[in-house]
């Protein structure tokens, strides 16, 4: 497999680029997963930090494949949920700073795959950009943590609310929501400030290691906000089946842990794609992208 392009500058950061020649946007199918496997598992020894970025100037990810989501069997589509999961495991358990560069819409498996990072480095566009978890506009829920990982990085209600309907932050709204660590003047200094970030990170974790074997345990912790974000929102959320699956997960991750948060998102995105809902949105989608 075909490892991603990747660049180690002078600082001792290296910048891993998303790419998927051909293809206008950057998509998370089974084979750029594969790269990114073979690529993480073959970093060199001598960088103090990385940057995941795109080379597609339209976006960070548009999402996971959709494609895949509507025409793999239920074992298929376990599998390809769960080898994606060990992916971004590896990316989150680095032993060393990561930054994600956010250069467009980020969506669904590309903001959970965002999220895995320690930080988000967002840079303004000339046409605003969506950031989110859009599932549930399609009759489906995230399937990679992102019910457990959006309300470890903004406010837990409206992170709950957001991905109970399906409804992306813009841009300013993500900026204002404090989803990024820092914010580039412009997309031209978007990879110079992710490296600045990681630099700076690396130079602080020299004098004090968090030690820590998962940086899942430490976005865990918030814990008591998000129960209580939850209770606040039950009685709005219940009448829908995706609000009842985005409760689901949150209790699952609250009192069971990051693993349990995956089972029960994974579990029930194969169970939704099945539903008539999901099947008439998914449709939808398809038949407006051919126009």
């Amino acid at each position: 497999m075909t490892p991603l392009p990747f660049e180690i500058h002078s600082d001792g950061v290296l910048v891993l680029k998303l790419e998927q020649p051909g293809k206008p946007v950057v998509v998370l199918d089974h084979e750029l997963i594969q790269r990114l496997d073979a690529t993480l598992d073959a970093l060199p020894k001598n960088i103090i930090g990385l940057v995941l970025a795109s080379a597609s100037e339209r976006v960070f990810v548009a999402g996971a494949d959709l494609n895949a989501i509507q025409s793999l069997d239920d074992d298929q589509l376990h599998r390809y949920l769960a080898y994606a999961s060990s992916v971004y495991a590896k990316l989150s358990q680095l032993p060393y700073p990561t930054a994600a560069a956010i250069n467009g819409a980020a969506l669904g498996g590309g903001l959970e795959l965002a999220m895995h990072c320690d930080a988000l480095i967002g840079a303004p566009s000339v046409k605003p950009y969506p950031i989110g978890l859009p599932e549930a506009g399609l009759g489906l829920c995230p399937g990679w943590g992102g019910t457990c990982l959006l309300p470890a990085r903004i406010d837990p209600i409206d992170a709950i609310r957001r991905t109970a309907e399906g409804k992306p932050l813009m841009f300013d709204e993500a900026v204002a929501a404090g989803l990024f660590d820092m914010v580039a003047a412009d997309a031209a200094s978007l990879l110079g400030t992710a490296r600045l970030w990681v630099a700076n990170k690396a130079r602080e974790q020299r004098t004090e290691r968090d030690g820590s074997p998962s940086r899942h345990a430490g976005r865990l912790r918030w814990a008591a906000k998000t129960v209580a974000a939850g209770d606040h929102l039950r009685s709005e959320l219940s009448g829908t089946q995706t609000g009842l699956v985005v409760l689901a997960c949150q209790d699952a991750g609250v009192t069971k842990g990051w693993k349990a948060c995956l089972e029960v998102e994974q579990r029930e995105l194969i169970r939704l794609r099945h539903t008539p809902q999901a099947r008439e949105a998914i449709a939808n989608f398809f038949a407006k992208t051919k126009k």
